[in-house]
Parts: structure tokens; C-alpha cells; sequence
């Protein structure tokens, strides 16, 4: 095994692995110095995420010695990033006229794939210094009969002192293709000095005029008065409400039994006896909140991080993060998980771990898997190599399950007695009919509109950034966006359970989460109003990793919700029902 960086193998791989890190790091240049220029990958402007190594296409490579390179971070290798030597001869503050550096000896076939990507709009991306270049393959004439290659790579390179700050390219050098021709490929190189500082030579790629335009401040501002108004509804009618309510339950208690057996009693006092049940599928449902929580916790801490570092000017880095922060939070989905599991009585509590621990890991691989295999038939760089699944594998056994286990035995010690306010009744109580709008399946349609409500504008500018060419960069945008979708979805459930239970219904634990997660099925709907209708991706490969993804996001995101809506609510119900006297 070769050492990298002076570092033996296996542990730059597990450091690779588990740390969104830089293999070597970036030592600024001397003058004459060799600079690469990496050729990524190619593939349809309007399909981002269908793309192919450059050299897919026949072109030519330059004379100079090919040079290796290594997957820096496992989100590099998950991304799709296939980095190959152009063979240019560069050298830092070294000018370079225009060269030929190859020919491509075009016949039919290399014609008939250089039309193919010219109709489809292709184009390319490198990297030169880790910053990324784009530029389009070629076009064709105003009929479409005659196709042209650009042939000639302009490259104007900018440094401020040793280090690299700005890259432009521009295509030139138009000709036409004809087959059992010779096409000459050219470049030139060409230094300026600027006053871009290092730190700031991403500034470049992002979009300000985009991502703070009037409209996100002012769906922010929206939302936020959206909790304001939510908020002090729900205090009002419930501090109101539960006021009368107390003010009613202790009128009965001074009542004797024969005018409390003549009285007409209703509300939720009157299941004081179910309301601590424990939820049906008890198994599934505390696996499905630990999970919740330990997305909650990912969001947040991969959000802190993301503003305080610049993760857009590291490839695959906020994947690389989000990865790493997800093995690493692993005991909070034990916890959680466990100790609920463990208040509503269940002996299984092994089997729980392991469908908790592998719940999010197996629906995103499931996916990946299945992606993979159209990846494969496209030949696509999409495709994740072996390797990398085996080190995602390795991540899920090595360290997510004995993560979840530590989690899970210290929440069923610490927090797994139930210490309900209320005992349980040993028969349930029957639960009376009620209006079609009080059923809980009524209840969970319509939880998650005002959650989805807050955050659609935020989902515009997150699918732009993930599916289309921007950069998103404005994560206190974000993270504000996040408080508010919790702030609210409490807000809705704990209505929702009030309602339910004042309706003498007390299945309120699967109502109140779901109500929540339902948030999802409205953000699946309107990523097909998005596909449709924002963008002109199309073919079985970009449809199938949009929807499939997609799906993963949204149900990774109602799971958060119902995770988040049931805790507020948990949290609601076990007051209430402390403050009452129950006979």
C-alpha cells in the first residue's frame, strides 16, 4: 500500500472515511511550478446530475505524463467526481502562446458521438487549484445541419503573490465536423495579477442577486410572522380553553357522586386512563422517533458548521460532513429510541435497536442501490464504485450500530421508566363516534399544510442549488427556516392532540407524528410541480435519481417533523394531565 501524505494507508483511509478532511494540504506555489488541470466530467447542461468522465467523449489527452488521483473525501467518490490528467503543460506564472497539443483523428463514429453531446448541449467541467472551470463542447448552425467543435482552450489564470485566485476559460477555435478529417486542440495560458484575496476566491461562484433577493427576505419575514400570529393563537385558545376546562374538572370534584353521575361529562379528562397507552406497532413508532431526533440533530449541527465554515469550496465536503455527522450522532438515535421503547413496555428492545440504527441507512442505500444499477447501464460517473460501498458499509456496522447500542442502554437506564402522571387503565375505554373532520386521518391530511406552508419558498432556493448551477451559501437563511418549520409543526400538533383528545380520542402518539411527517407528501408534490415546471431535465437516469432522491429527502424530512411534532406534543399532554386531579 502506498503511504499518503507520509501517513500510512489505513489510516488516511479511516481519516478519508470519517472526517470531512484534505488529504494533503494545499502549500502555495513557487514560480516555474507545475500547476494540474484536472478534466472532470461531461455531460447534458440540463441534466446536472447525468455525467460522464471527459475522455467518454473522444478527445484527446495532452503528451505530458498522466498523474493518479485519489478520492480525497468519501462525498467526492459518492458525488461522482472522476478527476483525469489533461496532459496540458502548465507552470505557474509561466505563459504559454497558443500550442496544439493534440489531434483528434475524427472519423464516423467519433463524429456521430461529438454530435450526439453538441444536440444535447453538453459540456465540461475541470479544476485547476480545486477551483472548478466550465465550458461547452460545441455547437451547431441556426438550421441544426452542421455541427462545430470548439478546439482552442483560452485559459486566463489570475494569482495574488504564490497562490492561484481566479481561472476563466474561454472556447474559441470554432470547426466544422467532417469525418476522416485531423482536429487540431490548442490552448494558451495566460497570467494576471489580482487583488482577489485566497480566502475569497470562491466569492466568484456564488449568487447574491439569486439567493437575497427581496423575495427569500421577504418569505423569511413571512414565515416568521406565521409563527408570531400561530404562536399566540395557540396560547391563547389553549391557556383559554384548558383554563375552562380546569375551571369545569374542579367544579365536579366538589360535586358528590350522585350530581357527578347526573352531570354531563365530556373532554379529555375522560381519558385520563388511555391517554399513557402505549401506541400501536410500539417497536416501529420509537424507531421512528429516535430516527427523527437524530435527523434533527444532523440538520442543526451540519447547519452550524456550514456557517461557520465555508463547506462550498471543498468537493463533496457538506456530504462528507453530513456523513460524518450522522455516524457521530448515532447514540442520540439510541437514546431516544430506546428509552421510548422502553416506557411503552416493549421487551424486544435489541431488535429495536437494530431497525432504528439501520431505518434512514437502509431507505438511502436502498435507493442508491437501485440508482446505481441505471448509473451502471448509462455508464454514467454516478456510479459508486465498490469500494466506497463497502466503506459505507463498514461506517454502518462499525461505527453507527455500536454508536446506537451505547445510545440505547444508557436511555433505557436513565429515561425508560414510565412515569406517567396518570395510571393506565387496565381495559381501553371506548372511544365515541365523532365528526368525519375529528378522525385522525382527517387530522394528518390537513397537520401538515401550515409546516409546508413556512418553508416552500426555502425549498425553491435548496432544489436550485441541489439541481440546477447555484451555489447555496446563505445557511443562516436556512437555519432560521429550520426553527421556524419546528416552531410551527409543534404549534400544529399540539392543536391537533388537543382536539383529538377533548373528542375523547386518545390514539394521539401515531396522530401526532404522523400529522407531522405529513409535511412530506406535500414537499413530494411540489418537487414534481418543480421537475414539471422549474426545470428541462429528462431521460430514464436524471428522472429516476431526481424522484428517487427526492423521496429520500422527503421522507427523511417527516420523519424530523413527526419526530419533532410528537416530543412538543408528548411534552403538552403530560402537563395537562399533571395539573388535573384524577380521582
Amino acid at each position: 500500500l502506498k503511504e499518503i501524505c507520509g501517513f500510512p494507508a489505513i489510516v488516511s483511509a479511516m481519516v478519508v472515511l470519517l472526517a470531512n478532511v484534505t488529504i494533503c494540504p494545499k502549500t502555495p506555489y513557487t514560480d516555474k511550478e507545475e500547476v494540474v488541470l484536472w478534466m472532470n466530467t461531461v455531460g447534458p447542461y440540463h441534466n446536472r446530475q447525468e455525467t460522464y468522465k471527459y475522455f467518454s467523449l473522444p478527445f484527446c489527452a495532452g503528451s505530458k505524463k498522466t498523474i493518479s488521483h485519489y478520492h480525497e473525501t468519501l462525498g467526492e467518490a459518492l458525488q461522482g467526481v472522476e478527476l483525469e490528467f489533461s496532459g496540458l503543460d502548465i507552470k505557474f506564472k509561466d505563459e504559454v502562446m497558443q500550442t496544439t497539443y493534440c489531434e483528434i483523428d475524427l472519423d464516423k463514429a467519433k463524429k456521430d458521438a461529438f454530435v450526439y453531446a453538441i444536440k444535447n448541449h453538453y459540456w465540461y467541467q475541470m479544476y485547476i487549484d480545486d477551483l472548478p472551470i466550465w465550458g461547452i463542447v460545441g455547437e451547431a448552425d441556426e438550421n441544426g445541419d452542421d455541427h462545430y467543435l470548439w478546439t482552442y482552450k483560452k485559459l486566463e489564470i489570475g494569482f495574488n503573490g504564490n497562490r492561484i485566485v481566479d481561472v476563466n476559460l474561454t472556447s474559441e477555435g470554432k470547426v466544422k465536423l467532417v469525418p476522416n478529417t485531423k482536429i487540431p486542440m490548442s490552448y494558451s495560458v495566460k497570467w494576471k495579477k489580482s487583488d482577489v484575496k485566497f480566502e475569497d476566491r470562491f466569492d466568484k461562484y456564488l449568487d447574491p442577486s439569486f439567493f437575497q433577493h427581496r423575495i427569500h427576505w421577504f418569505s423569511i419575514f413571512n414565515s416568521f410572522m406565521m409563527v408570531i400570529f400561530l404562536v399566540g393563537l395557540v396560547s391563547m385558545i389553549l391557556m383559554r380553553t384548558l383554563r375552562k376546562d380546569y375551571a369545569r374538572y374542579s367544579k365536579e370534584e366538589e360535586m358528590d357522586d350522585m350530581d357527578r353521575d347526573l352531570g354531563d361529562e365530556y373532554g379529555w379528562k375522560q381519558v385520563h386512563g388511555d391517554v399513557f397507552r402505549p401506541s400501536s406497532h410500539p417497536l416501529i413508532f420509537s424507531s421512528l422517533i429516535g430516527s427523527g431526533c437524530q435527523i434533527f440533530s444532523v440538520s442543526l449541527i451540519v447547519i452550524i458548521v456550514a456557517m461557520v465554515e465555508d463547506l462550498y469550496t471543498e468537493r463533496g465536503s457538506m456530504l462528507s460532513t453530513a456523513i460524518f455527522v450522522y455516524a457521530a450522532t448515532s447514540p442520540v438515535n439510541g437514546y431516544f429510541g430506546g428509552s421510548l421503547y422502553a416506557k411503552q413496555g416493549g421487551r424486544r428492545w435489541i431488535k429495536q435497536m437494530f431497525i432504528g440504527a439501520f431505518m434512514i441507512p437502509a431507505m438511502v442505500c436502498g435507493t442508491a442501490f437501485f440508482i446505481n444499477f441505471i448509473a451502471i447501464y448509462y455508464h454514467a460517473s454516478r456510479a459508486i464504485p465498490f469500494g466506497t460501498m463497502v466503506a459505507v458499509c463498514c461506517i454502518c456496522f462499525f461505527v453507527i450500530l455500536p454508536l446506537n447500542l451505547v445510545g440505547t442502554i444508557l436511555g433505557r437506564n436513565l429515561s425508560g421508566q414510565p412515569n406517567f402522571p396518570c395510571r393506565v387503565n387496565a381495559v381501553p375505554r371506548p372511544i365515541p363516534e365523532k365528526k368525519w373532520f375529528m378522525e385522525p386521518a382527517v387530522i394528518v391530511c390537513l397537520g401538515g399544510i401550515l409546516p409546508f406552508g413556512s418553508i416552500f419558498i426555502e425549498m425553491y432556493f435548496i432544489f436550485t442549488s441541489f439541481w440546477a448551477y447555484k451555489i447555496y451559501y446563505v445557511y443562516g437563511f436556512m437555519m432560521l427556516v429550520l426553527v421556524i418549520l419546528c416552531i410551527v409543526t409543534v404549534c400544529v400538533t399540539i392543536v391537533c392532540t388537543y382536539f383529538l383528545l377533548n373528542a375523547e380520542d386518545y390514539r394521539w402518539q401515531w396522530t401526532s407524528f404522523l400529522s407531522a411527517a405529513s409535511t412530506a407528501v406535500y414537499v413530494y408534490m411540489y418537487s414534481f410541480y418543480y421537475y414539471f415546471f422549474k426545470t428541462k431535465m429528462y431521460g430514464l437516469f436524471q428522472t429516476s435519481f431526481y424522484f428517487g432522491y427526492m423521496a429520500v429527502f422527503s421522507t427523511a424530512l417527516g420523519i424530523m417533523c413527526g419526530a419533532v411534532g410528537y416530543m412538543g406534543t408528548s411534552a403538552f399532554v403530560r402537563k395537562i394531565y399533571t395539573n388535573v386531579k384524577i380521582d
